[in-house]
């Protein structure tokens, strides 16, 4: 069964970012599905090979030139030069010589264990574990609406973007010069910050760090150096200062949910227009009237109606969510739906995906949750709510089946149901809103629906990004190795590797984005969202339907991921020669 299948290709996942350094170290023991077996080479590989997805630009490295090693040892020959550690260089040869010959032994070595058609890695259809979960544990599954049972096409943007644009001009009477800008798809990605005063839209990472590169006034980046000078002489933002828990400023706001995008490229759109034409405004009103601008598309109902006159066109994969809800049903298990949007709107979703009984899958559906503030505070009563969207006033003293509640909160909620702790499993695709408050005060089990998570994974699947972010990672290595050689032509010799280095990891970046990278790396850090993902869930999918992958009693286990203490087969260790604590040897002069 697929359940089975994707077992053993999920099993032996690897986390982005370290995908070229597990795969060089793996197939330097012998165990990369590239080398292995006879034939076509792919015995033993569990998934299809990656599509070819080369650039014109991309072409292998020019053949090395003859090994350091070629030159100075000879059959039998016992001298110092023969038996030279390989994190020095041998008697005679300069040093100059010996760094570029071990940066084509290292080149070499890599494209010998990436040859082309290497096999993908990753499965665009697993899910992925933070932290270890039995679903046979799970007797209740809790979901969100938008984004996690209904999953909408991109085409929503451009009518969120020109909506908002249009109230802006209408109502708020702002220029008409604005109606030239269209929505940009692929302008931005979620997880981006925004500092209010400065109009600035970044890319932060895990540890705070403005991503250099990924800073934009406008539509246009910010150079380096003027980021820098903008807080104070450092790359660092001070977010406990400028934002709170759930990312909403004051100073400084996060865009978590993927309705955001089109806020991104609407506030972005405009301060271009005032920047272009030179016209003075004040950023903080700037950001409060598209926020409003924005907040009415959804308030006022306009994006349901869109949807609900053409959910052909807006919603997609209908089928796999019946498909998903129908097995848990019939394997036992309870479920339940909290959402912040209306009933009305839920009902002709769920009846275009799943059928006109839908409610019957469901031991309790919640609408106009008001969540966040459904898991924390306590003052909102639960109303029962008929199909005509007519509140009942008396008391709630249960929840039935197949009844429509309205607002309410975890609380009550809780304590009517008895529904606690890891035997319950929540999806939702915001990180705060959906998850953080579950995870953190009550225990239960989460999972996020990441839809962007399929495109990264197909783009790591590609040639062009395992030999980029393999080569980088040995480079890397080298550079750490091989700074001990401070005479001048090694310096210079440096600078042009640390130059080659950053080249690569823009490169790397622009395959998933242009302007802001990948939403998980900074580089090779974590970006901010990576960090939230993995703090506030235990599994994380590109959507529900990846469930009906596996069986209902699966166990996830997170791969052990080496912290750097620890010693494992390291891919610059591996290519630098070095087996054992780096360079220890040669930088005892430090103590």
């Amino acid at each position: 069964m697929a359940a089975a299948g994707l077992k053993a290709a999920g099993g032996s996942v690897w986390k982005s970012g370290g995908v070229g350094l597990q795969l060089v170290a793996a197939a330097a023991s012998t165990h990369s599905c590239a080398s292995k077996g006879s034939g076509d080479g792919r015995a033993g590989c569990s998934q299809p090979r990656a599509h070819q997805h080369q650039s014109a630009g991309h072409s292998p490295p020019p053949p090395p030139p003859p090994s350091l090693n070629g030159k100075v040892k000879r059959a039998g020959d016992s001298s110092h030069a023969a038996t030279a550690p390989l994190g020095s260089p041998v008697e005679g040869v300069d040093t100059k010589s010996y760094l570029w010959a071990r940066y084509h032994e290292m080149k070499k070595l890599v494209y010998d264990l990436l040859p082309p058609g290497v096999c993908s890695l990753l499965n665009p259809a697993a899910i992925y574990a933070n932290n270890e979960i039995s679903l046979g544990d799970v007797e209740i599954y809790g979901f969100d609406y938008d984004y996690t049972l209904a999953q909408y096409s991109n085409l929503l943007h451009s009518m969120i973007f020109n909506t908002a644009r249009d109230i802006l001009i209408e109502q708020f009477k702002y220029p008409e010069g604005l109606r030239k800008y269209e929505y940009i798809p692929g302008f931005a990605i979620r997880g981006l910050h925004y500092d209010v005063h400065k109009s600035l839209l970044m890319k932060i990472d895990a540890f705070h760090y403005v991503q250099l590169g990924t800073a934009y006034q406008g539509l246009k980046p910010v150079p380096d150096e003027e980021v820098i000078e903008m807080y104070g002489g450092t790359q660092h933002i001070p977010l406990y200062q400028m934002s709170d828990f759930y990312g909403k400023g004051p100073s400084i706001k996060q865009f978590m949910d993927i309705f955001s995008l089109p806020e991104m490229t609407l506030l972005s759109s405009v301060t271009d227009y005032f920047m272009t034409h030179n016209i003075e405004y004040d950023q903080v009103h700037l950001y409060k009237d598209i926020s409003d601008a924005i907040k009415d598309v959804h308030v006022k109902g306009m994006m349901y109606k869109w949807i609900e006159k053409d959910m052909e066109k807006y919603i997609l994969h209908g089928d796999e969510t019946y498909a998903v809800l129908n097995r848990l049903v019939n394997h036992n298990k309870k479920l339940f739906l909290i959402t912040n949007s209306p009933f009305s709107f839920v009902d002709k979703g769920m009846k275009h995906m799943v059928g006109k009984n839908w409610r019957d899958l469901f031991d309790m559906v919640i609408v106009q949750a008001d969540k966040p503030n459904f898991f924390t505070d306590r003052r909102k009563p639960f109303r029962k709510m008929d199909e005509k969207g007519s509140l009942h006033w008396d008391k709630i003293s249960k929840l039935e089946k197949g009844k429509i509640y309205k607002q309410g909160n975890l609380f009550d909620f809780l304590r009517l149901t008895g529904w606690r702790g890891s035997k319950v499993l929540y999806f939702g695709d915001h990180l705060y809103s959906d998850l953080a408050d579950l995870m953190l005060r009550h225990g239960w089990r989460t999972g996020a629906i990441v839809p962007e998570l399929e495109t990264e994974i197909r783009i790591i699947n590609t040639e062009q990004y395992m030999h980029s972010l393999t080569w980088q990672q040995a480079l890397t290595g080298l550079l750490e190795r091989m700074q001990m050689y401070q005479d001048a032509e090694s310096r210079q010799v440096l600078l042009e590797w640390m130059k080659e280095r950053q080249e690569i990891r823009s490169l790397s970046k622009n395959l998933f984005n242009p302007q802001f990278g990948s939403i998980f790396r900074t580089f090779h850090n974590p970006t901010y969202f990576s960090r939230r993902l993995i703090r506030f869930s235990d599994i994380y999918m590109a959507s529900i339907s990846c469930l009906l992958n596996y069986d209902v009693n699966f166990t996830f286990y997170p791969r052990r991921t080496p912290l750097q203490h620890e010693a494992p087969l390291w891919m610059d260790q591996l290519c630098t020669g070095c087996m054992k604590t780096p360079f220890l040897e040669e930088m005892v002069h430090i103590r």
